[in-house]
């Protein structure tokens, strides 16, 4: 508490005088006349220039294409301007929030509401935003910008022109732009999202309304493989599917809890957001410069209104090839050389480290290695909405979506771990003659011979599969009071039935690792020609299968009641079932190497990889050996057999209010949410001679209150101040009841997952200030303040068998429920805290002279800071949180007229950690990145738009790293250039 008191009293100086120098320079907006010179001609092409003389923004109601105006000449206030630009075309103006909404002229005329409702429930909430008719990336930023402005707490929008509008690979790239947020990236796409320094796990994802959860698979073992966590997999979707991404930094109770860095709500396009019929498609070819292939990537949507019924379909689709190759090892360790390993030219100092135990001991890589993974991914999805609105009282609408992503992998590898390995303690044949230490780390090795080198070839093929339903509806019972209600269900099945590996093995050979350069310039030599057949024989073959299916079913009944013209009472209860079952089994056949052995088919690598070796041929070698490659439940690995099942039930009351004080108008949200979650873990345990099945079950509750105000300080500046209380509940694995026990005539241990763990539990705290510079944009700077509590650690302790929940059946004979058991299993253990400022600006360049008058730039900058304590080796020690990347920025340069437009985007993060390390290591993670990517537009006189795009134009690489003083490189890979070129079209 008072650190957290030291870090508000430091900032209150800081946030007072950020305020005041923004509010002093502040322009003021008013209704002048102003000189307009709007040709006449196409009426969307003279709001544009009406909007950028005027410097307003405009918004329609109403669809005007095909809509002309006559132009105006003159000295006229602007609203005097827009009346004349759409006089004749049945169109009315209202101003609203600095600048002016267009509807059609028959339609009831009010301003937008003061309050801009959430209705996070239902996706068909009447708000108006949602049939506003945006185009160009210059209007979506406009209109993005105004949502963020009508909220009473943080938010972030990202909004789709049109179909194919984002210039990303997947959905998870296009959230890399929100400010604070950054992405993980695997095999030349974005896959995971972190906000504000925390990880996947504490960000919830959300589809039209309900929380969802997808797992997907790395290619890499230094990235995890299998996901089997709450984080949701981004990559798994298209960008092209969704119109409106909305990301939610501070929480409101009629949010689900479970997410303390936020939450990120999906909305698909629904055919009552457009004010008429449609029809678009998109087809681009990809390619990417480390496999040069042409891939497809098509898209199309079509939209139908019958009177009170609409339905809307879309689709898409895309393959991609996908190369990602470099430098990798398997992590470092402590390690002891043998008298005899170590030969004569060896510097007697050098020697003496290498010969040394305990503490003193060289840390040095394992299984240095030249790696490539290949990957055809195909990606698909569809969506459907049907909506029925007999009238302004009543709604209903229904949701599915589909959606599939295939991996078809080949990885390679060319690794010192044969029978002599580089793996730990050098110790058999492996005679060293040339060394050089750095610090504890062992960067350069030389052995003359004695080294038994191993080449690897994986195949695999996974696929997630992933299902939503979705039925919402709402009724406006009388005047003041409305009911809205959701039910829905989703799955997400994750199956990886081929994961077939071949490994070959060279013996003592002579072979040298080279780490004393930076980081691209690590490198290996041998003594003998990887690519000679002869050198290699057959040393083993592995099987794997691995499944992960997440489901979630909920329902939700909520209200709201007008109580009063500036109050708004609403409630709601909702029920949540959670899901998770899964498993990973291998099967493993090892063969002695000589001339005895097996014969391997042989292949050299035949994708692109630092250098050339042979490879085992999967198929044929799998073939001629004759090995069932099916596993069952008898080859299941200990420990990954489980199931959790989550049901919560939750309940809220909030009030939404505004008012004005003296000259001041303020909205806010303010309630209270309380949860209970039952929880079910269940696997099968692991004795040591058998499995057996054991479920344990746990129940935790609470109650979160959380505040939500924004002060109009003027026409200009709105001040946000928000104060939540939220959770996140702790990762799949670490409630899991599968385990280890082991035991003895006197005890035994325990090594498992722990049921009983409680939740993340956060307070929050976050303070911000906007200055809107009408049509130019907007600048904004946000504090914020996270303590969390019941932060999950590792513990070793000695417990009564009887209160860990295991069933009595597993105990040795002899033993009792009060016999003690050492257990090591993850705790609730110390807090920890995040805080942080986050920087937005949003400017068009209109003050410039022609044609830079069409620039325009959006760009936004976070810094973060948090540390909790980690168990290494017995020692307690605090390191930067998992996921904090300590500085973030996206910043986007654009031009953009009437017929074409450009843009070039940054999106940089510092490193950050990823683990607490390894034995003689302390943390791992990742080196900082900077990804550039490009995309301009030509719009043709048809409608037809050209489209060509470039992501990560620098190829810029992904560096691993183990231990934060010494930084050793752990990987170092590239995935090549993606470049798009197609077109769009609208009917």
């Amino acid at each position: 508490m008072a650190g957290r008191r030291a870090w508000l009293s430091r900032s209150g100086p800081v946030m007072a005088g950020s305020i005041l120098a923004l509010v002093a320079v502040a322009p003021v907006w008013a209704e002048a006349p102003k000189r307009f010179e709007i040709r006449g001609g196409d009426l969307s092409q003279a709001l544009n220039a009406f909007s950028h003389q005027a410097d307003v923004p405009v918004m329609t109601l109403a669809d005007i294409r095909r809509r002309t105006s006559r132009g105006v000449r003159g000295l006229l206030t602007p609203e005097q301007a827009l009346n004349r630009l759409i006089d004749g075309q049945n169109l009315r103006a209202v101003a609203a929030g600095g600048g002016y909404v267009l509807r059609e002229a028959t339609a009831p005329l009010s301003p937008p509401p003061p309050v801009a409702p959430r209705y996070l429930s239902s996706p068909e909430a009447p708000t108006e935003v949602d049939q506003v008719v945006v185009t160009g990336f210059r209007e979506t930023l406009l209109h993005a910008r105004d949502l963020k402005r009508r909220a009473a707490g943080a938010q972030e929008v990202i909004l789709a022109e049109d179909i194919a509008a984002f210039p990303d690979l997947n959905l998870a790239e296009s959230l890399q732009r929100v400010p604070g947020m950054t992405i993980s990236r695997d095999t030349g796409e974005g896959r995971q999202i972190a906000l504000r320094g925390l990880g996947p796990d504490f960000t919830r994802a959300q589809l039209n309304g309900m929380e969802v959860s997808a797992s997907t698979a790395s290619g890499m073992d230094n990235r995890g493989s299998v996901s089997r966590t709450r984080a949701f997999d981004y990559s798994i979707f298209a960008s092209e599917l969704f119109n409106r991404v909305t990301v939610w930094k501070s929480y409101a109770v009629d949010q689900d809890e479970g997410g303390i860095g936020g939450t990120v709500e999906l909305r698909t396009a629904k055919p009552f957001d457009y004010p008429d019929d449609k029809l678009a498609f998109s087809a681009k070819a990809l390619n990417n410069s480390a496999t040069g292939v042409v891939s497809p990537r098509i898209a199309a949507l079509a939209s139908r209104r019958w009177g009170d019924v609409g339905a809307l379909i879309s689709l898409a689709y895309s393959q991609n090839d996908a190369n990602e190759y470099g430098y990798r090892n398997w992590g470092w360790s402590p390690v002891t050389f043998g008298a005899a390993n170590i030969g004569p030219d060896v510097a007697r100092d050098v020697a003496d480290r290498l010969l040394a135990t305990g503490p003193d001991r060289v840390v040095a890589p394992m299984a240095e290695s030249y790696s490539t993974w290949f990957d055809h991914r195909e990606r698909l999805g569809v969506t459907l909405s049907l909506q029925y609105q007999p009238g302004d009282r009543m709604r209903l609408g229904a949701d599915l979506l589909y959606g599939r992503l295939s991996n078809d992998r080949d990885e390679f590898s060319l690794a010192a771990a044969g029978d002599n390995p580089l793996t730990g303690d050098v110790k058999g044949t492996q005679r060293l003659r040339a060394a050089e230490i750095r610090g504890d780390s062992l960067v350069y090795a030389d052995y003359s011979s004695g080294v038994d080198l191993r080449s690897e070839h994986k195949r695999s093929e996974d696929t997630t599969v992933f299902l939503q339903g979705a039925i919402n509806g709402e009724i406006q019972v009388s005047d003041r009071l409305r009911l809205r209600g959701a039910v829905g269900y989703s799955k997400s099945d994750f199956e990886g039935p081929i994961f077939d590996k071949i490994f070959l093995q060279a013996s003592d050979k002579a072979f040298a690792y080279d780490l004393r350069g930076d980081d691209a310039a690590a490198h290996s030599t041998y003594g003998f020609d990887p690519t000679d057949p002869h050198s290699w024989s057959l040393m083993r073959a592995d099987t794997r299968e691995d499944q992960v299916v997440n489901q979630f079913t909920t329902g939700r009944l909520d209200f709201d009641y007008q109580a009063a013209p500036a109050l708004t009472i609403e409630g709601g209860a909702q029920y949540k079932a959670f899901r998770n079952d899964g498993y990973t089994r291998r099967g493993r056949a090892d063969y002695p190497t000589g001339a005895s052995a097996p014969q391997a088919v042989k292949a050299l690598v035949f994708e692109k990889s630092l250098r050339p070796y042979v490879v085992g041929d999967i198929d044929a070698t799998f073939a001629r050996l004759g090995l069932n490659r099916d596993l069952t439940e008898a080859d299941d690995m200990p420990g990954s057999h489980y199931s959790l099942s989550e049901k919560t039930w939750a309940a809220y009351l909030m009030a939404r209010a505004n008012g004005v004080v003296g000259d001041r108008t303020w909205r806010a949200d303010f309630g209270f949410r309380y949860y209970a979650t039952d929880l079910t873990s269940a696997g099968m345990v692991n004795t040591g001679t058998k499995l057996e099945p054991a479920s344990i079950h746990s129940r935790y509750d609470g109650l979160l209150p959380a505040m939500n105000l924004a002060v109009d300080l003027s026409s200009r500046v709105v001040a946000r101040v928000s104060a939540n209380r939220n959770i996140s509940r702790p990762s799949l694995s670490d409630l899991r009841a599968a385990g280890n026990v082991n035991s003895a005539p006197f005890g035994g241990t325990i090594s498992a997952g722990n049921p009983n763990l409680r939740p993340f539990l956060a307070d929050a705290v976050e303070g911000a200030l906007e200055v809107y510079q009408s049509r130019g944009g907007y600048f904004a700077v946000s504090l914020f303040y996270k303590r969390m509590d019941s932060f999950i650690t590792t513990a070793t302790s000695a417990v009564r068998y009887g209160s860990t929940g295991y069933p009595l059946t597993l105990l040795a004979p002899g033993n009792g429920p009060d016999t003690v058991y050492t257990f090591v299993r993850p705790v609730n253990g110390d807090g920890a805290a995040i805080k942080g400022i986050e920087l937005a600006w949003q400017r068009d360049f209109t003050f410039l002279p022609a044609p830079f008058d069409q620039l325009g730039f959006v760009g936004n900058v976070t810094h973060a800071a948090g540390r909790s304590n980690v168990l290494i080796e017995d020692r307690s020690i605090a390191l930067d949180l998992f996921q904090l990347s300590k500085w973030t920025s996206n910043a986007t340069l654009y031009y953009e007229t009437a017929r074409w437009g450009a843009r070039v985007s940054s999106a940089y993060r510092s490193g950050y950690l990823d683990g607490a390390g390894s034995p003689g290591s302390i943390g791992s993670g990742y080196k900082a990145s900077n990804n550039i990517d490009f995309a301009a537009h030509y719009n043709t006189a048809g409608g037809l738009r050209i489209v060509l795009e470039g992501v990560n134009l620098t190829d810029a690489p992904i560096t691993q790293y183990t231990d934060i003083t010494e930084k050793r490189l752990t990987a170092r890979t590239v995935s090549g250039r993606t470049f798009t070129l197609g077109v769009t079209y609208e009917f």
